[in-house]
């Protein structure tokens, strides 16, 4: 059988047919939540790419809410996972009960037998429990005695973390943060965002009810449509360029001499060219445009570059950079 390449026109038109659900669910989140546009376009970047996402931002700026809002907009699973210190592994993925009448165990599955899963404040855990959400999310299975066991799809870690300088919190490891396809800094409401959630939400009657408007099975097709968006080799070339300039910025003439410790892995490679194709989705496009990856540069690869002792002296952050390399890069 042969395979014919599909134009972009043909790729556009499976899109916008396979993105159908995407305005009524924003649509319904908007109902409840005020504003959170970015973190809604987030959200949806990683269930189109299978990709975990962690927000960042101070308590009480509705992240909660809107993980919430948005799993329930969809017909799926949803568990939310309060980290504390105390927690334990076993609180997470479950454990084994031993029955003593019948001389057996039997498994007892943890929350994260679920879909859409929230960990929150993610980083007031022991490295022991993030280390056991970080094989789920890897893996997408559990380990419970000497049974491995299979995680459902749709399978997503949504995590909020709280911004470190916070009393008791641990820092991440650099391998977890890796594995979080995107990082997205969720900031304050701007003044009339602020007065709508006053006139929405300063009651003490319960927030207004989600109706699902989304079955997972179509965001399951979606996936298989983001995949299969055209990215041009230029496009390509662009993708690798900017992730090589977060290692080796020198040979792309860009003045970062000695504020990076680390650049970001081919994790990030990839991450940049799905979520590029996710915002194209989201955009109803059958191709990647050069706008789309540095639309989505900030998020991809924020958590992903470590800055040197003297970059943090100097108060230059990761995103300081990230907005130098996009800047000294020519656009194809």
């Amino acid at each position: 059988m042969t395979h014919m390449t599909k134009t972009t026109e043909e790729i556009t038109a499976e899109v916008r047919h396979a993105g159908r659900w995407i305005a009524p669910l924003q649509a319904e989140v908007a109902r409840v939540v005020v504003g959170q546009k970015y973190l809604v376009d987030g959200l949806l970047t990683g269930l189109l790419t299978n990709g975990h996402v962690l927000l960042e931002g101070v308590p009480g700026l509705a992240k909660t809410l809107t993980v919430k809002t948005l799993a329930a907009g969809i017909q799926t699973g949803f568990q939310r996972i309060q980290f504390t210190p105390d927690l334990l592994p076993a609180d997470l993925i479950g454990t084994l009960i031993y029955n003593p009448r019948s001389g057996d165990f039997t498994v007892k599955r943890g929350p994260l037998f679920s879909n859409l899963i929230l960990a929150d404040e993610i980083n007031r855990a022991p490295a022991k429990v993030q280390s056991a959400l970080l094989e789920a999310m890897q893996e997408r299975q559990v380990t419970i005695g000497e049974q491995t066991h299979k995680l459902s799809d749709p399978f997503l870690v949504l995590a909020t973390q709280n911004p470190l300088e916070q009393e008791g919190t641990y820092q991440l490891p650099e391998a977890q943060l890796d594995r979080f396809m995107l990082k997205l800094r969720v900031g304050y409401p701007t003044k009339s965002e602020e007065r709508q959630i006053l006139d929405l939400m300063a009651t003490s009657a319960p927030n207004p009810e989600v109706n699902a408007v989304v079955d997972p099975c179509l965001i399951v097709q979606a996936r298989a449509i983001v995949n299969e968006i055209y990215v041009d080799d230029r496009v390509k070339d662009y993708i690798v360029d900017v992730v090589f300039a977060t290692r080796e910025p020198g040979s792309y003439k860009i003045p970062l001499e000695g504020m990076i410790r680390y650049g970001a892995s081919p994790r990030a490679t990839i991450a940049l060219t799905l979520a590029a194709r996710a915002r194209a989705f989201l955009q109803g496009r059958g191709y990647v445009t050069p706008q789309d990856v540095k639309s989505v540069g900030q998020d991809v690869l924020r958590h992903r570059i470590i800055v040197s002792y003297e970059a943090e002296a100097e108060e230059v952050t990761s995103e300081k950079i990230i907005e130098r390399i996009f800047a000294g890069l020519p656009v194809p």
